[in-house]
C-alpha cells in the first residue's frame, strides 16, 4: 500500500505565511482548525453541521480562501492496530472529491487518540456537557493540527 501524503512530505511547496488548516471529519460534524502565519499554533475555528458534501465543500473552501490556506490536513482516522476501516475509506473519498475542487493541498494525519486529547483539554477549560459535545470535533481538529505542525517544525 502506498504511504498517504503527510504535511512534511510538502513542506518545500509552503511560501512564507502560507497557512495550514484541518479538518476532523466526524460523524456529526466538521471539526476545522486554523495555523497561524509562522505554521507554530493550531487555533480550533468552527464547527460545521454534516450534510450535503457540496454545501460543506464550499463552506471549507471559503474559509479556506479567507485565511489564505495552502495545505489542508485531514484526520486520518485508523484502527488501533493502524489498519484502516470504513471511517478512512470515507475520509479518502472526502480528501478525493474535495480535491477535485480545489488546487490546495491535501495530506493526511493520524487521528488515533486525538478525540481523547481534545476531551482532555476541554475538561481542563472547565468546558463539559452539550458545549463540549458541540466543539469535540473542532478540539480534534486543533490536536490534529498541533500534531502536523510540530512534525513540521523539527
Amino acid at each position: 500500500m502506498t504511504p498517504l501524503p503527510v504535511l512534511s512530505d510538502i513542506a518545500h511547496l509552503l511560501q512564507r505565511n502560507d497557512r495550514v488548516m484541518a479538518l476532523d471529519l466526524g460523524t456529526k460534524t466538521i471539526g476545522i482548525a486554523i495555523s497561524d502565519a509562522e505554521r507554530r499554533w493550531a487555533s480550533g475555528l468552527r464547527t460545521l453541521v454534516k450534510g450535503k458534501f457540496s454545501v460543506n465543500a464550499d463552506e471549507i473552501l471559503k474559509i479556506a480562501a479567507h485565511y489564505q490556506v495552502a495545505v489542508i490536513v485531514l484526520g486520518l482516522p485508523l484502527n488501533m492496530d493502524g489498519s484502516s476501516g470504513p471511517r478512512v475509506q470515507a475520509t479518502r473519498a472526502f480528501a478525493k472529491n474535495l480535491g477535485s475542487l480545489t488546487d490546495i493541498a491535501i495530506v493526511f494525519e493520524d487521528e488515533r487518540l486525538t478525540t481523547v486529547a481534545a476531551d482532555d483539554l476541554l475538561a481542563a477549560a472547565h468546558i463539559s456537557g452539550k458545549k463540549r459535545a458541540a466543539i469535540i470535533d473542532t478540539a480534534a481538529a486543533q490536536v490534529i493540527l498541533q500534531q502536523a505542525l510540530d512534525r513540521l517544525a523539527r
